[in-house]
């Protein structure tokens, strides 16, 4: 049976269509024989070969030329980049351009090259959480800047091509059109209301308690009602707040224990899934404002997205998100 469910924060229709799917256990991938190295040699990312990469932004601790905890440095293969003229053109009504200034950047999470987040100690996370804040907060001082998108590629088919553990963040002159249709939704919401769309539907989705996986003090983990792909997992704080840059941090290694934890279940009941998080926060120049919250979207690459989905914009999902967070519920610790 086919069902069409609408997301809330886009207006955006989902089908499930669970008849076209597997068991949820059915998703689980086999484990790889082949264990992957502590370090090697030939990645850029490793210790050692610091002459690889572009010189850092940030290192912790920062006095350790070679015995580093994580490294931040430009992505040598910038999609933006700093030495770029910020001109902006039109040539009719058509055809309009700018210059592709802005920040791209590489969040080196470790030194060791077989590594995860899921993996490793909430405390070492919490260190990765530090990094992404500074450097959040940094870019949001760029007058230029008018998003900023922290994401993570985790695998093949989520787009990586380093294996070494790494996240970016990038600030673009230009807010997307994803992005501006999230905050439209939400502000028309706030209009209406007075209230943040997101904090509704996570009271919503709490009072339901159908496709909550667990809450902390301050955090909650749940499958939206309308999940894109089977076993989408947003985290978001049960506080209001606009913006990663205003996180408190203090609750930085609450939320890292909450992500690791997380990572670490999708891990169990999956088999290492491929997947990509992205880190949705208001624009630097709305981040006061009460219309937004900003969460963390997790997105297992289980499934292909095909030509309807790309012809349509319509996703489908094949397993309902009541049945994934009853199933990953048996592999929580």
């Amino acid at each position: 049976m086919s069902i069409l469910r609408q997301d809330p924060t886009t207006k955006d229709w989902v089908i499930i269509a669970t008849d076209r799917g597997k068991r949820p256990d059915d998703f689980h991938r086999a484990a790889v024989e082949s264990a992957l190295p502590t370090y090697d040699p030939s990645c850029p990312f490793c210790p050692g070969q610091e002459s690889l990469t572009p010189t850092d932004i940030l290192r912790y601790p920062p006095d350790s030329p070679r015995d580093w905890r994580l490294r931040v440095v430009p992505n040598k293969y910038a999609a933006v980049g700093l030495n770029v003229e910020p001109y902006r053109k039109e040539d009719g009504h058509f055809f309009r351009e700018m210059g592709g200034v802005g920040h791209h950047e590489v969040i080196i999470e470790t030194p060791q090259h077989n590594q995860s987040l899921s993996r490793m100690t909430s405390h070492d996370v919490e260190v990765v959480l530090q990094a992404c804040h500074e450097r959040y907060c940094a870019l949001k001082q760029d007058p230029q800047v008018k998003s900023i998108v922290l994401f993570k590629n985790h695998g093949e088919q989520a787009g990586t091509s380093l294996i070494h553990p790494h996240s970016q963040i990038v600030g673009t002159p230009v807010a997307p059109l994803l992005i501006r249709k999230k905050y439209e939704v939400a502000i028309s919401h706030y209009d209406d209301t007075g209230r943040c769309l997101y904090r509704d539907l996570i009271d919503a989705e709490r009072s339901a308690a159908l496709r909550v996986l667990f809450e902390s003090t301050r955090f909650v983990v749940f499958h939206p009602f309308a999940s894109r792909v089977p076993f989408e997992t947003w985290i978001a704080p049960k506080y209001e707040e606009a913006t990663f840059g205003h996180v408190e941090p203090g609750h930085l290694a609450e939320l890292a224990d909450v992500l690791r934890r997380t990572l670490k279940t999708l891990d169990d009941a999956l088999g290492d899934p491929d997947f990509n998080y992205i880190l949705h926060s208001a624009p630097p120049e709305d981040d006061t404002k009460h219309y937004f919250l900003w969460h963390i979207q997790i997105l297992p690459r289980l499934t292909t997205i095909a030509g309807f989905e790309l012809g349509s914009g319509i996703f489908i999902n094949t397993i309902l998100p009541e049945d994934a967070a009853t199933h990953l519920k048996n592999f929580l610790q």
